[in-house]
Parts: structure tokens; C-alpha cells; sequence
């Protein structure tokens, strides 16, 4: 399964299972196969993933520009698409949603 974000202010951002569940599971949101996340939710949801972004970074001392060992890419790399998705709506006050 994709996770496919849609949104009126940016293009479409897709994350493959694991990674678009550990983004909705970080900002408190439900990964189920649909979902909203409202304009009101929006800085809380940037908080929650720049806060687990400088954890995971912090946590490992051989994370460099967000790139981990292991799989490469860090939450960093996955999440700043997303971030950047949350920023565009909130100033505009449109909603993201996915499934639909």
C-alpha cells in the first residue's frame, strides 16, 4: 500500500507503507487507509515531526545531513516533503488528506 497526500497549495506527496504510517503515527493521526488532517492540526503535527527528526538525529551520532546508516535514509529525508505540505496549507488554511 502508497500513502498518497493530497492537498489544495502543494503537489502530491507519496510515502510507501512504513514510512507514511510512522509519519501519521508521529503527529497523533490514525494510518488508516483515509484521513484529514485539519489546518488547526498543522503546527502541531510540524512540531511533532521536527521533534522526532532532532531525536533521531541526536540519538545517532553517525546521522549526517539525515541520512542513517542502515536503509540509508533517515526520517529526515521522508519527512521534509510532508513538512513542507503542512506549511503551504496552514498558511492557506486547506486541509491534507489521503485515500480519497
Amino acid at each position: 500500500m502508497l500513502y498518497k497526500f493530497k492537498s489544495k497549495d502543494a503537489g502530491d506527496v507519496i510515502m510507501l507503507e512504513a514510512n507514511g504510517r510512522k509519519v501519521l503515527e508521529i503527529i497523533g493521526k490514525d494510518p488508516g487507509p483515509k484521513g484529514i488532517i485539519l489546518p488547526e492540526q498543522m503546527a502541531a503535527a510540524i512540531a511533532a515531526l521536527q521533534a522526532a527528526i532532532a531525536h533521531e538525529e541526536a540519538h545517532d551520532a553517525n546521522a549526517k545531513d539525515g541520512v542513517v546508516p542502515g536503509d540509508g535514509l533517515g526520517l529526515r529525508q521522508r519527512a521534509v516533503p510532508f513538512i513542507d505540505m503542512l506549511q503551504r496549507n496552514l498558511k492557506s488554511g486547506h486541509e491534507v488528506v489521503w485515500g480519497v
